[in-house]
């Protein structure tokens, strides 16, 4: 869904002061090699492209932002009081679906937390404007079938897929914790939405034990703590157990080049066969070092 802005009206220059941002808008500024630019842009030429807003207060002339927050906060920094903006006559839900299109559309750089509250707060606007939902708040996929589904209306206008969409939003169930560490990519997104279905108490166990062990469940490992939770049998004990669980990129690999065992073995024998007799092979040497240490003990 596209917002259309009907109404324009004549774009005019206000005190930055007098915008504030929309509610609970999941969009950060990140000072990244773009901000540097727009800041040396904006020093130089000033603000070229007006901020979208929509007026909320006719009386005291307050505006809410709806596009530009960057441009806004590098104005900000630079002591830039007056701002060129663009006013449209929009709802405060069509606003909100409009700001969560343009950061999508327009920045690569947004965190998987902003992805999810973005994609929550547009469903939920969609919602109130009457979209039957393929898609509820907190992530679920619902089997309702509409011509106004908002899952499949949300896809349209973004990079994700409907279901890419649902694992998103499903990440506003995590614990601030397990959030920060999937935004710094400790946590995969996989993962992460399997311990979106984990009640807190069990998600603070999980954060414990990476802040003990700076280790991180695979998606195997959350699966299975889903899978214990649902069946009513994840307790601290099976918890620990399944992360205690080497992961498969994990388990220790040891290689010796061919060349220089092959000459102890049948040209004939496999590979499978040649490791087994090495592992044969170490216990006797290990058993021999064991009696070696015991007779000089005994000396």
């Amino acid at each position: 869904m596209t917002v259309n802005f009907n109404g324009y009206m004549q774009n005019m220059c206000i005190d930055r002061m007098l915008i504030e941002p929309i509610p609970n808008n999941p969009f950060q500024p990140h000072d990244d090699d773009t901000m540097e630019m727009l800041t040396e842009s904006i020093r130089e030429f000033g603000v070229l492209d007006p901020i979208m807003v929509r007026e909320i207060d006719k009386n005291h002339n307050h505006y809410q932002m709806i596009s530009g927050r960057r441009r806004l906060e590098v104005c900000h920094r630079l002591g830039i009081n007056q701002i060129p903006v663009r006013v449209v006559n929009v709802s405060e839900d069509e606003a909100i679906i409009a700001m969560v299109e343009a950061n999508l559309c327009q920045r690569s750089d947004l965190l998987p937390s902003e992805k999810a509250a973005a994609y929550k707060m547009r469903l939920n606007a969609m919602k109130r404007q009457g979209y039957r939902t393929d898609l509820d708040a907190d992530g679920t996929l619902s089997q309702v079938g509409t011509k106004l589904n908002s899952g499949t209306e949300l896809s349209k206008t973004s990079e994700d897929s409907r279901t890419q969409i649902y694992r998103y939003i499903r990440l506003n169930e995590l614990i601030p914790d397990l959030k920060q560490l999937v935004d710094e990519r400790r946590i995969a997104l996989g993962p992460a939405v399997e311990l979106s279905y984990l009640p807190e108490e069990a998600q603070r166990a999980v954060f414990a034990y990476y802040s003990d062990n700076e280790v991180t469940p695979s998606y195997s490992q959350a699966n299975q703590m889903k899978k214990s939770y649902n069946e009513g049998t994840l307790t601290p004990v099976t918890l620990t157990q399944i992360l205690d669980q080497p992961k498969a990129n994990q388990v220790e690999m040891f290689h010796i080049p061919a060349k220089r065992i092959r000459p102890f073995f049948k040209p004939n024998m496999s590979m499978q066969k040649v490791q087994d007799e090495i592992v044969k092979a170490l216990e006797y040497y290990g058993k021999y070092k064991e009696r070696q240490r015991r007779n000089r003990d005994a000396r």
